[in-house]
C-alpha cells in the first residue's frame, strides 16, 4: 500500500510503498476514504524541536480519518466489515486514576496515533477497536475525518454556557475557525475573531464572526473595548499560542468571565494573575483532547443536524500523491483544512 512516511530525522516526508499492517485480535483494519492534515502533522513534517524529541522515524504520520472497516480481529465485538468509522487518536491505558474516574482524555499513559505509532496517511490503517467511532452514512468522508479536531473545538467552546454571551476567539487556525462556528451554533450573542492572517479571518467571518480583527493593523484591546462600551467580553477562547494574544485576551474578559485555553505556548508565559485573573474573578479551564466519548456525541450531533457547517473551512481537497502541496499551503497560512484522498 502507499503511505506518507516520516522516513528519517529532518524536514519533509515521503510517499512510499509499505506493507499492509497485520492486525491483532483487538484491532481492526480500516481502508481510508479521506484523511486530513493537522497542525501536529505540520510540526512533524517541519521537524521542529518537539518532533525531534518525540518522533521515532520511520513513522506513518497522520491521525484524522474516515473510512470503512475491511478486517476485524478475532476478539473484536460490535464492529464488522463495512462499518463506516472515524477514529479517536488518543490510545488510553484504561487503568490509571483518570481513566477509571471518567477522565480518560487526561490519561497519564496515553499514546497518539501517527505520533507514537503508525498513523492514517495510508491506504489501510490498523486501529484498536476501542478507538472507533461509528459514522452516519450521510456524513461525507471529508467531514467525518474532521471530528477529532472539531472535538477539540467543541470541548473548548462548550466548556462554558456560551448561549447569549459575547465571545472572543483568539487565533483563527482551523480549530479557531471551528470554535467560531460552534459558538454561532450554540447561540453566542456576538463573536470577535482575532488573527494576523486575513485569509483565515475571512473564513472566520463565513463561520459567523461578527467582527474580525487583524492584530497586526489594529489595537485589539482598544477596538473591542470600544465596541463593547468598555465592558469587554464574557468568554475568551484562546488558541493562538501567542503570549501577547493571551495577555490581551485576559484584559478583554469582563469581571466574572470565563476563559478556555487550548494553546500550547513555545515557552513560559508571564501574566498579571492578580489584576487580570484574581481580582476579576475569572474562571480558566485548560483544554486537551476530547472527552471520550461525550465530546464525540456532541460533535456528531452538531454535524449530523446541520447546525455546524464546516465546508467553508475545507479549502483544499487533494489526492494523497499531492500531499506536499497541502503542507506548503499550511506553512504559508493559505488554507483552512487540507483533505487528502488515498
Amino acid at each position: 500500500m502507499k503511505a506518507i512516511v516520516k522516513n528519517e530525522a529532518g524536514a519533509g516526508a515521503v510517499l512510499k510503498e509499505v506493507k499492509i499492517p497485520e492486525i491483532g485480535p483487538h484491532d481492526v483494519l480500516v481502508e481510508a476514504e479521506a484523511v486530513s492534515i493537522c497542525g501536529t502533522d505540520l510540526h512533524i513534517y517541519n521537524w521542529d524541536n518537539w518532533s525531534a524529541n518525540r518522533i521515532k522515524p520511520p513513522l506513518i504520520i497522520g491521525h484524522e480519518i474516515a473510512g470503512k472497516i475491511v478486517e476485524v480481529g478475532g476478539e473484536v465485538e460490535d464492529w464488522k466489515v463495512g462499518d463506516y468509522v472515524s477514529v479517536e487518536c488518543h490510545k488510553i491505558c484504561g487503568q490509571c486514576y483518570q481513566c477509571r474516574t471518567g477522565q480518560s482524555h487526561l490519561c497519564r499513559n496515553y499514546s497518539i496515533l501517527g505520533v507514537d505509532f503508525d498513523g492514517v496517511f495510508a491506504d489501510y490503517v490498523k486501529v484498536p477497536a476501542t478507538n472507533l467511532w461509528r459514522n452516519k452514512e450521510s456524513l461525507p468522508p471529508e467531514v467525518a475525518s474532521l471530528q477529532d479536531p472539531i472535538g477539540n473545538a467543541v470541548l473548548t467552546t462548550l466548556s462554558h454556557d456560551i448561549s447569549t454571551k459575547t465571545v472572543i476567539v483568539m487565533g483563527c487556525g482551523a480549530i479557531g475557525m471551528f470554535c467560531v462556528g460552534i459558538a454561532t451554533a450554540a447561540g453566542a450573542e456576538k463573536i470577535y475573531a482575532v488573527d494576523v492572517n486575513d485569509y483565515r479571518l475571512s473564513i472566520a467571518e463565513k463561520m459567523g464572526a461578527a467582527v474580525v480583527i487583524n492584530a497586526l493593523r489594529t489595537d485589539v484591546v482598544d477596538a473591542i473595548m470600544e465596541d463593547t462600551g468598555g465592558e469587554g467580553v464574557d468568554i475568551l477562547l484562546e488558541m493562538s499560542g501567542n503570549a501577547g494574544a493571551l495577555k490581551n485576551g485576559l484584559k478583554l474578559v469582563k469581571n466574572g468571565g470565563s476563559v478556555s485555553l487550548l494553546s500550547v505556548y513555545p515557552e513560559e508565559v508571564c501574566i498579571d494573575l492578580s489584576n487580570d485573573v484574581v481580582f476579576k474573578g475569572l474562571t480558566i479551564k485548560g483544554i486537551t483532547g476530547r472527552r471520550m466519548w461525550d465530546t464525540w456525541y456532541k460533535t456528531a450531533a452538531l454535524l449530523n443536524s446541520g447546525s455546524l457547517d464546516v465546508s467553508p473551512i475545507i479549502t483544499h481537497k487533494l489526492p494523497m500523491e499531492r500531499f506536499e502541496e497541502g503542507f506548503q499551503a499550511m506553512n504559508a497560512g493559505e488554507c483552512g483544512k487540507v483533505i487528502l484522498y488515498p
